[in-house]
Formats: C-alpha cells, structure tokens, sequence
C-alpha cells in the first residue's frame, strides 16, 4: 500500500515510545503515521519496569488496563551481599493510590496495548511496519522523509517529525546530531529464562554472590513464569563469548541453585548491556523534534530509560496538539525541548551514581562499594547508599511555563513545575482520583470555593467549550467533590479557596491561595485564546 504524500505529523520508530505518542495524538484529534523499520514488535523483555507516571500516562491513551491486569506489581526490593540481606527498600506506596509503584512487564506488551490504544482512531492513527526512514530534508514549513516501504522509497512531506528511533536513530543520523556525555565500560549479560516460581514480585540484586563470584546480578519476575536476569560481565570477557549459550546457562543455573529455585527452566533471550549517559543539547530542531533513546541514553539502574521516553511523549503530544489545532504559536514546542533535556540531565545524574555502584568504573569506585556493603552488614544508617533510586517525575522548577506562585505558603509539593500529586477524592458514592482528568485539557482544581469564586469558575469553563479541549472545573466541597482521605489538604497544602491550574500533562502550571478573576484570565489566555473576549466572569471587576 503506497504511503500519503503529505501527514501532519510522521513518527519515526514504532516502539512503545513512537506507538505511545501516536496513540495520545489521536486522542487529542491528530492525525500521526507512524513507520516501524521491524514488522513486529520487539523481542525479548528489555525494558520492564512500568513506573506509576508511565502508567498513568498509558492511561490517558487507553493502554492502561491491559497493562494493569497483564502485569506484576511490585512496591520495594531487596539486595544482598553475597548471601546476606542488607537492604530491603519499599516505594512510597498506599492501598488508595490509582496505581502501583512499579509494574514489570515485557516491552513487546507495552508496544501492543499502545498499538491497540492507536487502533480505536482507525482514521487518526497509522502504523506502517517494515518501513525505514531514509534520508530527512527539513525546511521552515516542513519536513521531506525519504521512506523505504514494499521495496519502493517514497516521499511523505510531513508537517513535523518526530524522531522515536531509538539509540541509532537514522533521523538523528541524518541531521547531523550527536549524542553528548559518557560511555561506561562494564557490560552486562541480559536473559530471559521460564521457571515457575512462587516468590513475590521485588527488585533483587546481589553483590559478589557466591554463585557468580565478583558480579553484580538482578533479577525481575515479569508475566508467564518469566524471570529477567541480568549479569555483570569481567572486563576481559568478550562480549560476543558472554552471551553464547554454553557460557550464559552454567552461570544462571548456578544462581538458581543458590537461591533454592529448582523448577525446570529454559533459556528464551539473551543478549548484552552496557550503560550510556548521553543526551543532544536539545530536542526541537525545526520541525523534527526527538523523544526517547533518539534523543537520549539513561542506563537501565534506577529504569528511568523507557520511563523517560513515556515522559516525553506526554509531555510532547498536548503541546504539538494545541499548536496543530491553533491553540498556541508553535514556540510552546520549546519548552518540551527545556524541559525534557532538563529531566534527562536530572535522570542522568541519578543514573550515573546507580551505575558508578551497580557497575564500578574503576579500583577506586569497587573500593567504596565494599566498604558500603560490608558497613551495611551492620549498621542500618550504611543501607541508604544502597538504595537503587527508582524513576519519579521530574519537577520542572526552570520551565518558562510556570507561573508566578500565588500560594507559596503552601509548601513545594504542589508548586509550579511540580508533577501535580494525585488524590483520591469522591464524587458520592464513587472514588474518583484527580489524574483522571489530565490527558486532556487544562484542569483548575478549586477547594471549597465561595459562591462567587465557583461562579466565576463555571463562566470561565463555559468560555472555553469552543475549543478543542475545553478547560475542566474539579471542585472539591459543596456542589463537588468530597476529598474524604484529606488528600488534597495533605499533598497540596491545600485551604478553602486556593485554585490550583494544571496542564494537561499533570504538571502543576499555576497555583494561588485567594484568585482574582483577571490572574485566572491572564494564566489561560495563552491555551485558550479566546477566553479573555468570550468570559464575563460574575466577579470581574
């Protein structure tokens, strides 16, 4: 089937990064194609560790029940020295939050309920598979890629691009960008084995175990009796020797031995790691802009790689849609490129301490590991240095988006540039949870408003029901929700009367103790132009 001469918007990599954007794009309305060099999903695990935002992100595409009910949640860890415990860390984690913690799936299921969540907008959505970019010609209104398709190249003349390649992304390639930062030298094996087992869903690693003397070993459960192992390599090993079977089984089964795991087992995957630091400088260039491994290499300690890449495309589609649909001057794409190189070099320096401990570059590095784990053996306060960091949202503190903070008594937690929290509220009888409502327009949280504050609140929704996505009241008290737990008094600081904006892709935008109709005028009026000529507000002066 030939491709369209012309798309709005062209992804390039079909992997859950690319399928994720495509299928939040639909949602908001936009017309993606997205081409996949493979012509099927990916195999073996790779990434797997879901965290709490990508859920929630999956979430407003759709894909998030599959997800939930495919995969093993898990709230904390534990690591070893070779055979005794010396951490065991639990996630910030409550029997009322919408989702777990963390949740370990293979990536091949993530790719498929993204693709699933694309095909309910059969007419928005496209997904070519066995279709390779090219060659890219960008210019001021566009971009030309050159797709080879069916053993035929085309031209599709795309209005933006985005680059969800992968670590050789050829979009990258082609315009001449590379990635900056630092390459670590220790390897590790990968493998993904069937073995039944009955032991809870946790985050394992050990340190110098008697059954890989010298290495560093994880393991993670993940669906259909499926264990991910992975393995520190010696620096003299050869990689291509490492991951030959005949090598990799007597090494996993002599672990499996030391843990007590004697069911039958079979190898179904392996392959080799090594951790990367590297991201460009920026990831708008013109109209082709970069997400995921395109735009950036975080190692797997800490599995902030894939949930970055989620990140980004949350962060990216309700952007790229409001310019698309002349909600906002194509500027606002600027701050994705801000604020997403800003979280990555946040996620790389976390990422390069959890390698400098999980993989130690040098005899300087090994010699401050064993001191910590033999310290932590005995004294509890050692154990914290071992503590593996898992991904959480990163709050955008510099971004040009956020708005003076008119309720700074309030603490930092709620302020702008902060991952708005979520809370679990009632609307009767039926829970409700605030991240519910993101994924699509503006959302303004007001807490127990006066009269004429809900009045003003209602006029300046009913303003915004022209546009594309309109902006949503959530109202807590009289007339709205009841937040029953005291979450949003806990999480948000929050009083009678303060009003809280958030963007559609959760982040807190603005917040004020006591509102004046004209500072709620003047926050929306960029995302929603109209507003200040249509609303007429009960209390505007």
């Amino acid at each position: 089937m030939p491709l369209p001469a012309h798309v709005p918007v062209l992804i390039a990599g079909g992997g859950p990064v690319g399928l994720t954007l495509a299928a939040l794009l639909a949602e908001y309305g936009i017309a993606s194609l997205t081409v996949e060099a493979d012509d099927d999903y990916c195999s073996g695990s790779r990434a797997i560790c879901i965290s709490r935002r990508s859920q929630e992100i999956l979430g407003w595409a759709g894909a998030d029940r599959p997800l939930v009910e495919t995969g093993l949640a898990w709230t904390g860890g534990r690591s070893y020295y070779r055979d005794r415990e010396v951490l065991h860390f639990e996630m910030p984690h409550d029997p009322l939050q919408r989702y777990a913690p963390m949740v370990n799936i293979q990536q091949y299921s993530v790719e498929e309920y993204a693709h699933q969540a694309m095909q309910r907008h059969p007419g928005l959505a496209t997904l070519q598979w066995s279709a390779r970019v090219a060659g890219v010609q960008a210019h001021a209104d566009g971009v030309d890629v050159e797709i080879d398709a069916g053993g035929q190249r085309q031209t599709v003349r795309a209005d933006w691009l985005i680059a969800c390649d992968g670590g050789r992304s050829t979009v990258r390639e082609a315009m001449g960008l590379k990635l900056e930062g630092m390459q670590y030298e220790g390897r590790y094996v990968i493998v993904d084995i069937e073995q039944a087992s009955n032991r809870p869903v946790e985050r394992l690693a050990w340190f110098d175990p008697p059954s890989n003397p010298g290495s560093t070993l994880l393991m993670h459960r993940q669906p259909g009796n499926v264990w991910r192992v992975d393995y520190q390599i010696r620096d003299d090993e050869d990689p291509e020797e490492a991951v030959k079977p005949e090598n990799v089984l007597p090494r996993v089964q002599s672990h499996l031995d030391m843990i007590g795991e004697t069911a039958p087992w079979k190898p179904l995957w392996i392959s080799v790691y090594n951790a990367k630091c590297l991201t460009l400088n920026q990831y708008r260039h013109g109209r082709v802009l970069f997400a995921g491994d395109a735009g950036h290499l975080v190692p797997i300690f800490g599995v902030r790689g894939l949930n970055s890449g989620l990140d980004d495309a949350g962060n990216l589609a309700w952007k790229l849609a409001w310019v698309l649909k002349g909600q906002a001057p194509d500027s606002l794409l600027d701050s994705y490129s801000i604020e997403r190189v800003h979280a990555t070099r946040q996620n790389l320096a976390y990422g390069a301490k959890s390698t400098e401990f999980m993989a130690p570059p040098d005899f300087g590095f090994r010699l401050m590991r064993e001191a910590a784990l033999r310290l932590a053996l005995a004294d509890d306060t050692v154990r914290s240095l071992i503590n593996p960091r898992q991904s959480a949202p990163i709050s955008y503190d510099t971004s040009p988006l956020n708005l003076h903070d008119g309720a700074r008594q309030a603490g930092i937690a709620a302020a702008p540039g902060q991952p708005a929290p979520d809370a679990r509220l009632q609307d009767g009888d039926t829970p409700r949870y605030l991240s519910e409502c993101f994924g699509r327009g503006f959302v303004m949280l007001a807490v127990s408003p006066d009269a004429t504050l809900a009045a003003d609140l209602a006029a300046l929704a009913a303003a915004t029901q022209d546009a594309p996505h309109p902006l949503r009241i959530v109202r807590t008290g009289d007339g709205g929700w009841d937040d029953a737990h005291g979450q949003l008094r806990q999480r948000y600081g929050a009083v009678d009367g303060m009003v809280c904006l958030m963007r559609p892709d959760g982040y807190v935008l603005g917040r004020w103790a006591t509102p004046d109709t004209g500072t709620l005028l003047s926050a929306l009026a960029p995302y929603y132009p109209s507003i200040a000529s249509r609303a007429q507000p009960k209390g505007q002066a």
